[in-house]
């Protein structure tokens, strides 16, 4: 029986894998990885760096393939059937990858941006793959540090504040307005940089981008302050870069 590990591997910084992670590692045979074009080949770059800083090299193989594009343009009731189809599009890839290139009784794994249990959509995919019945494996998930616990981290503050709770939510949500009985919030998945929204409110922002890689930008302040510069360092590292991953927590201040 073929044995798939699905590994969270943190934000971005090597040292941030877990000891379950190293060890999964150094048990896989094929790394499978999803390649997003030359635009964010150094997110393909990022997890050899982290192969290499854990496992000897010529142990392994790691063998790539081109990620589905998806319809971004879809919204409202269109959403989520463009996401389904997005998403049995990689299915077909994860099947292909399984049979064709992991023999029987192999260990293949995928490494996972972060954790793999908080909007990533690999364990619901492999699912997907099992339900059809064409190929055969067990598979096993190993958590890891999100962008989330890594951006309060690099603040030094907190998720939560005391009998509190804290919601993690999209961006596309929070545009439709800010969550009822929660002050604190964790903002993912945020092309639109829906934060401007919220200017003229009483809330502190704490952003981050490229968390835990050597080109980490951190902003933090009152969001009417906050906002305008982390817009232009946005814009800034957008243009060099060609691609951002950020995230950021929202908190309201207590009322007087």
């Amino acid at each position: 029986m073929r044995k798939i590990h699905v590994i969270g591997i943190g934000a971005g910084d090597p040292e941030q894998l877990t000891l379950q992670a190293v060890r999964a590692l150094r048990e896989t045979d094929v790394f499978f990885v999803l390649d997003k074009g030359e635009v964010k080949s150094d997110l393909v770059e990022l997890r050899r760096d982290m192969l290499r800083t854990h496992i000897p090299e010529g142990t392994y193989r790691v063998v790539r393939a081109r990620d589905p594009e998806r319809d971004r343009s879809a919204g409202g009731a269109a959403y989520s059937p463009a996401v389904g189809d997005w998403r049995s599009a990689r299915a077909d890839i994860y099947e292909r990858l399984i049979a064709e290139e992991l023999g029987e009784g192999g260990t293949g794994a995928f490494l996972v941006w972060g954790d793999p249990a908080l909007y990533d959509s690999t364990i619901g995919i492999l699912e997907e793959v099992l339900a059809r019945g064409a190929v055969e494996f067990t598979y096993d998930v190993v958590p890891g540090i999100s962008s989330v616990s890594a951006l309060v981290a690099r603040h030094r503050t907190g998720l939560n504040r005391v009998a509190r709770p804290v919601q993690i939510t999209t961006g596309r949500r929070l545009a439709e307005g800010f969550p009822e009985g929660v002050d604190d919030v964790v903002v993912v998945l945020d092309a639109r940089q829906t934060f401007r929204q919220y200017a003229d409110q009483e809330l502190d922002i704490y952003w981050g981008a490229y968390i835990g890689t050597p080109d980490e930008i951190l902003a933090s302040g009152p969001i009417a302050e906050a906002a305008p510069r982390i817009e232009r360092l946005r814009a800034e590292a957008r243009e060099r870069k060609g691609w951002i991953m950020d995230t950021y927590l929202l908190r309201r201040r207590p009322k007087e």
